[in-house]
């Protein structure tokens, strides 16, 4: 397979690519979220707040209900003390608590009678105390009718809730500390920690749901519009249609005057291409007519020039045609029906040379493209295999890319002589022709990667499995309807 170029390549703005290229890249990432869909960032955002708002009034609930446990608890001791400090004012020799508790030994129920300085054996205690005595609250006793609350270590090292109260008889001071175990204020706080838990947990659930029930709902006519701009591009539409909600129906309605205008701008741009061929053409043909009708050497140069300059004409139109044609949006082919029909044609022009020509396009793989493009593309691709090859040509086809920036390879091998890796790049320059013994005008590979390049694909050349050269276009696709 043999390449063909040409001899004065055209001057191509090298900041070009280099742009599009830019337009292409995707936005930088400016955090875990940045390149997430909107339904992702609304319910991540939606779930965190939740959960941290309930972890919020989890946590003060608790306390809450810890503090009324400790309260409840501390009007129950004061009864005890009362009731002994009661005692204890009226003279009383036999002391009780009110509860048989205190009558167990160590049974975490206690209470002691005296003033913090007053040495172990001036104390009136508890029989549970067993002969031990309980650390007062910190600072100096309590006054007449103060009450003061907090834990202590119990004598057989339990935590106790502990209040102390001041009391005065026949002048004198003393101090009534009642102490119960602390695990009952632990043990109802932990029932209601696990039943809110239990709660708060059902509750976040049914917020997530319904959270992600809003925003599927919400940002359904955003889905809709997505689907509409997917069915443009891949040709199953030609505008956007249906009802969107008054905040989304302006975008919906200025991408279909866009696309609107882009077709306009399009079709006028043909229109002045047709013209300008009209225009260029017609004084050329009569050029050279003259040229023809005086035979001479300087007809003939003039004759010679005046086709390189049709030819060149031709190719600049061309090109102006299909990059209009590139910019349209929702154009589709399908790849097999025109690469069969390729086919069969140079099975007939080559019918003589007894040529296999193999043919593997899946039926769903579609070009992103105008038709005569893809066939400008293959048929040239095609060409100058089938001038090389001694025995088999084959065209594959895959899909390539992702869902969001679909792609398609259209591979043309033969099982020619090759080419060598050096003399590669020299194949697509316009004009060039590496073996002047084949027929051909050396812009066939050019066209074929001008074309490509104008749809931001690319054309490489490679070796063959068969032996020969492989010819891969990477162009816009769709893998599937």
């Amino acid at each position: 397979m043999s390449g063909e170029a040409k001899p004065a390549p055209a001057p191509a703005p090298p900041r070009e690519a280099p742009r599009e290229a830019a337009s292409e890249a995707p936005p930088r990432a400016r955090g875990p979220l940045a390149s997430r869909s909107i339904a992702v960032r609304l319910a991540a955002s939606a779930l965190f707040w939740s959960f941290l708002i309930l972890l919020v009034a989890g946590a003060t609930l608790v306390a809450l209900y810890r503090d009324s446990t400790e309260r409840g608890f501390d009007q129950r001791l004061l009864v005890h003390a009362t009731t002994l400090g009661s005692q204890v004012a009226t003279g009383r020799t036999t002391l009780a608590g009110g509860d048989p508790l205190f009558e167990l030994p160590f049974s975490g129920w206690y209470w002691q009678i005296g003033t913090p300085e007053a040495a172990l054996r001036d104390l009136v205690t508890s029989r549970s105390l067993v002969g031990a005595a309980l650390p007062w609250l910190a600072g100096p006793g309590a006054e007449p009718g103060e009450v003061r609350t907090g834990y202590v270590e119990g004598p057989d090292g339990t935590r106790l809730r502990a209040l102390e109260r001041g009391f005065t008889a026949e002048g004198e001071r003393f101090a009534v500390l009642v102490a119960a175990p602390a695990d009952e204020i632990a043990d109802d706080t932990r029932r209601f920690t696990i039943a809110l838990a239990i709660t708060f947990a059902a509750l976040g659930l049914a917020l997530g749901l319904s959270t992600l029930l809003q925003i599927r709902f919400g940002l359904r006519p955003l889905a809709r519009l997505r689907a509409g701009v997917v069915a443009i591009r891949r040709g199953e539409a030609d505008r956007i249609a249906g009802d969107y909600p008054h905040d989304v129906a302006p975008l919906a309605g200025e991408i279909n005057l866009l696309i609107g205008s882009n077709r306009d701008i399009l079709e006028r741009a043909r229109t002045q291409v047709g013209n300008l061929a009209h225009a260029l053409k017609t004084p050329l043909s009569v050029v050279m007519n003259e040229a023809r009708s005086h035979p001479g050497p300087l007809a003939d140069t003039v004759r010679a020039e005046a086709e390189t300059m049709s030819r060149q004409i031709t190719y600049y139109l061309d090109r102006a045609r299909a990059a209009a044609q590139v910019g349209t949006l929702g154009t589709m082919t399908e790849i097999e029906p025109v690469a069969a029909s390729l086919m069969r044609a140079f099975a007939k022009i080559h019918a003589g040379r007894g040529l296999d020509l193999a043919l593997e396009v899946p039926d769903e793989l579609r070009f992103r493209g105008e038709k005569q493009d893809l066939e400008e593309m293959l048929g040239n691709l095609l060409d100058n295999a089938a001038k090389w090859a001694t025995g088999c040509v084959r065209v594959t086809a895959q899909a390539a890319g992702d869902a969001e920036r679909p792609r398609v390879l259209i591979r043309v091998e033969d099982d020619g002589p090759g080419v060598p890796a050096e003399q590669r790049a020299a194949m697509i320059e316009r004009g060039r022709r590496l073996d002047e013994t084949k027929p051909g005008s050396g812009l066939g590979l050019s066209i074929v990667a001008d074309l490509a390049a104008l749809y931001r694909g690319t054309l490489v050349l490679g070796d063959s499995p068969l032996g020969g050269l492989s010819a891969t276009l990477d162009l816009p696709g769709d893998g599937g309807r």
